[in-house]
């Protein structure tokens, strides 16, 4: 089945408003900047964007402009605000989630990775030693206070562990090196981080490769994500940025 898109506005025609989209990427590494680009331009709004560590912080450009286009309703990120204080005062990002504009709830990144992972598997919820005796324990850590809703735990032989619930998500906006016509991916070095578990965990997975190959040239034992996961591809160019993330 050929997956393939002539281009990333045609990929991404049909997201609604009120869109849930997975964004992977550590920091600058593997986020799906064109695909987020088209997003843009094609202004859909109240987006809940749920991240692995920090990509908008790495799309800053990307990010900024959402903000002001007032595109984004939540962010559901383990890094998601910048480490400095002075550089936060000028982020709009930062100053709208202060301004509880938008909300910005927080888990710890392997938690976070497993949210994905349990929805891709079709596993409803697990349970987790992370976070115990901290306010991650305790409730939702968000901003928007009406949503601290709290946590569920449980004692497994003389051990507290703390209940997560899986992260489905509409859409997952995913960055490869490589694919073929039929959706099989393949990620580079540090581009790889979350872009395999949100693949699996987006009802629709969008893909933009760099290198558009032909159905049979991957080999098999290179194939990083299936194409049974992946519903579009399309190509787009090796974009340059500058990496911002202090």
């Amino acid at each position: 089945m050929d997956k393939v898109y002539s281009s990333v506005e045609e990929a991404v025609a049909n997201i609604e408003d009120g869109a849930t989209i997975a964004i992977p990427g550590f920091f600058a590494a593997g986020v799906p900047r064109v695909l987020l680009q088209a997003l843009i331009k094609k202004g859909t709004k109240n987006l809940t964007l749920a991240c692995g560590c920090g990509p908008m912080l790495g799309a800053a450009e990307e990010l900024t402009q959402l903000v002001k286009n007032k595109q984004i309703k939540k962010v559901i990120d383990s890094y998601g605000l910048y480490r400095s204080a002075t550089k936060g005062l000028q982020d709009p990002f930062e100053q709208a989630v202060r301004a509880s504009e938008i909300e910005l709830e927080v888990y710890p990144m392997g938690t976070l990775a497993e949210k994905y992972r349990v929805a891709g598997a079709g596993i409803p919820a697990f349970y987790t030693p992370t976070g115990v005796g901290s306010v991650v324990e305790e409730h939702i850590v968000t901003n928007i206070i009406a949503n601290r809703k709290p946590k569920e735990t449980r004692v497994f032989d003389g051990k507290k562990y703390v209940l997560e619930y899986a992260l489905k998500t509409d859409y997952a906006f995913i960055h490869a090196y490589m694919g073929d016509r039929e959706g099989n991916l393949v990620y580079r070095k540090t581009a790889r981080n979350f872009n395999p578990v949100m693949a699996t965990a987006g009802k629709i997975t969008i893909a933009e490769v760099e290198k558009l190959v032909e159905s049979g040239k991957i080999e098999p034992d290179c194939v990083h994500t299936a194409g049974v996961y992946v519903q579009r591809v399309v190509e787009v160019p090796r974009v340059s940025f500058a990496i911002t993330i202090d």
